[in-house]
């Protein structure tokens, strides 16, 4: 007689109930209505016209996502921080760095959202979208009172809502990113860690938000990279049974 292997959850269950209680906590603050909104996707549709990486398109996006979020952009001042590489000594000295951790801030200024940005960041898109929705994140929990920036989990909270809000495959797939560039007779190797859950809590997480919306079968799946789209089919297959 052959046994089938129960499906295992991708995440451990310290994790797995923080996941499910924090989504269910978002639920509660923001409504059904906002779970039932559309996801945003790495498209054209979403995110139309070429973009350059300037300090504009920067703007722009900031722009969108505050639409998306429903977050009034004349609360929110955006400054620009200056990268952290230095590309004239990678130029002539081989560089391996890792990062972890966000690409940007946010604090309060005379009641008014300061998001910051680092420029590096504006080269990359996929990573940009992630960080200021994370930011923006901000805004709707700690501005708006609804926690404390005391409370021991309100970053990797943060991280959660931007799933909650639709933005989860671009949070997800800038949590680990690793590049090479050569810079001169050199190679400058670059691996970051974007965010503060990993990978396998964020595709829990998405998971259990298809859940909420009733998608066993998620379209949107598909935008997603390879390690966070495992981890949403493991936890999906899990929560089926």
């Amino acid at each position: 007689m052959l046994w089938r292997r129960q499906a295992e959850c991708p995440v451990r269950p310290v994790e797995q109930a923080w996941i499910e209680r924090s989504m269910d906590w978002l639920v509660s603050q923001f409504g059904t209505t906002r779970l039932s909104a559309e996801v945003v996707l790495p498209t054209d549709d979403y995110f139309p016209g070429t973009y350059r990486g300037t300090r504009d398109d920067v703007r722009a996006v900031l722009t969108r996502l505050c639409s998306h979020m429903e977050i009034d952009i004349a609360r929110i001042d955006l400054e620009h921080d200056e990268a952290d590489d230095n590309p004239e000594l990678s130029a002539h000295v081989p560089i391996t760095t890792a990062g972890t951790g966000a690409a940007g801030h946010h604090r309060l200024r005379d009641g008014r959202s300061v998001i910051g940005i680092r420029d590096d960041q504006a080269a990359r898109p996929m990573a940009l979208v992630a960080t200021l929705a994370h930011e923006l994140g901000h805004v709707l929990l700690l501005a708006d009172g609804r926690i404390s920036a005391r409370q021991p989990d309100h970053e990797p909270l943060t991280d959660l809502l931007t799933i909650f809000f639709g933005l989860g495959i671009f949070t997800a797939n800038a949590a680990f990113d690793y590049s090479r560039e050569a810079r001169g007779a050199y190679a400058y190797t670059q691996t970051s860690r974007l965010g503060y859950l990993t990978e396998p809590m964020y595709g829990y997480g998405l998971a259990r938000y298809a859940q909420l919306r009733g998608e066993p079968n998620p379209q949107w799946a598909r935008h997603l990279d390879t390690n966070p789209r495992t981890f949403l089919k493991r936890g999906l297959r899990y929560l089926a049974t």
